[in-house]
């Protein structure tokens, strides 16, 4: 048997000081509690929600509307809990567990679980089939525990908050700077290859303090119209006359990633189509994140699926909807691609609402396959008063890096 490691990351969960509102945000949802389930960190949302050290046993924590929580964990798992500071109940065998599992849940009617009806949340959808089969068998019925992920895993923090400010900054200015770059090479007649620049991109982020979830894609010319693209050993050269787009992000240590999308032109005269593409690509942009300030000044809540809408249906207007073949933005908190809510109205309808203290990007793109592709992507922070867009200049005309020897 290994020994428990200590706990990596400052439960929230655990904390008593929290337990107060959760519980009256329990009682607003309707139900009788929270019951986070974890075997071997198959649940890395209650993993780092309870703060737990290496588990290899299941356990469940309950957190009911009322009164103090419960755990009901293995006999050998006492200092993978040991910050847990209320009642825990130890099983040994299987039948320990069912029986536990009964007098926990025994009269409660409806609990959050990490669930998804469907699986259509993916970043949500944490706890195996067979284990909300034994907690249905109490006779309680689960629900999805999205917005409760969303409050308590995925809220920045005002840390996590400055911590992102500071990396989209080192991000915006890396990518105007690998633009730069690649102009003067091809310039001097050796043009970098796409490869080579994603190297020199990696490098310059972590030189400049961003040291976790750093990369980067460079495409240039057709390879854009390729969402995820990739290169093939050195990949193309990136030349005269050519768009180029880059893709970039990172994080400090502990802190929340940036992630951008820029596209260039190295050279002076794009054509008439990629000027089209490109004003048509930022015109969904700007409405989703003015579709976004207008919910905000009228106090309504905002939920992913609309927001996606917006985009999609501007794009529709300029006969390109079809070619945007990804959901309009993803949920950004520890994790470059979180569990908040995503702004996805294709992949999945996401109904979660957009809670103040989350953030998530915004990167409509067209992707028209053998001809170009693409995108512009900004992060967007919910704060008290509405939407906080990083990077604070953001790309508005397709940039145009003159070749210089």
């Amino acid at each position: 048997m290994n020994a428990p490691e200590p706990p990596a990351l400052t439960p929230r969960l655990t904390n008593p000081a929290e337990l107060i509102a959760l519980q009256s945000e329990l009682a607003q949802m309707g139900v009788d509690g929270w019951l986070l389930y974890d075997f071997r960190d198959q649940n890395p949302l209650a993993h780092h929600l309870l703060g737990l050290g290496k588990t290899t046993r299941r356990a469940f924590a309950y957190f009911p509307a009322q009164g103090d929580p419960i755990l009901l964990r293995h006999a050998i798992e006492a200092s993978a809990w040991r910050h847990w500071p209320w009642e825990a109940r130890v099983y040994r065998g299987w039948d320990d567990l069912t029986a536990g599992l009964e007098t926990l849940l025994h009269g409660v009617g409806v609990v959050a679980m990490e669930s998804s009806p469907g699986g259509d949340v993916p970043t949500v959808d944490r706890v195996p089939a067979g284990a909300l089969e034994g907690v249905q068998k109490t006779g309680t019925r689960v629900v999805s525990s999205g917005d409760l992920v969303t409050r308590y895993h995925s809220s920045w923090g005002p840390e996590g908050r400055a911590s992102h400010l500071r990396a989209s900054k080192v991000v915006r200015e890396t990518v105007h700077a690998a633009f730069h770059h690649a102009a003067l090479a091809a310039g001097e007649g050796r043009p970098v290859g796409e490869a080579a620049l994603m190297d020199w991109i990696r490098g310059r982020l972590r030189e400049r303090g961003l040291r976790e979830q750093v990369d980067c894609s460079v495409a240039t010319g057709r390879n854009a119209s390729d969402p995820h693209y990739h290169p093939e050993g050195p990949g193309a050269l990136l030349a005269e006359e050519t768009l180029v787009l880059i893709d970039l992000w990172g994080a400090e240590p502990g802190g929340i990633p940036a992630d951008q999308t820029w596209m260039a032109w190295l050279g002076e005269s794009p054509d008439d189509r990629t000027l089209q593409v490109y004003d048509a690509v930022r015109g969904a942009r700007d409405g989703a994140l003015d579709f976004l300030r207008e919910r905000a000044r009228s106090g309504k809540e905002v939920r992913g699926f609309e927001v996606d809408r917006v985009a999609r249906d501007l794009l529709a207007r300029e006969g390109l909807d079809r070619w945007f073949a990804h959901r309009l933005g993803h949920s950004i908190d520890r994790e470059l691609h979180g569990s908040g809510p995503n702004l996805d109205d294709l992949e999945t309808r996401d109904v979660r609402k957009i809670l103040v203290d989350t953030g998530f990007s915004v990167e409509p793109g067209v992707y028209i396959p053998g001809e170009i592709g693409v995108r512009s992507e900004v992060n967007v922070y919910w704060g008290p008063d509405g939407p906080e867009v990083t990077p604070d200049r953001i790309q508005e005309e397709l940039l145009r890096i003159p070749l210089r020897g």
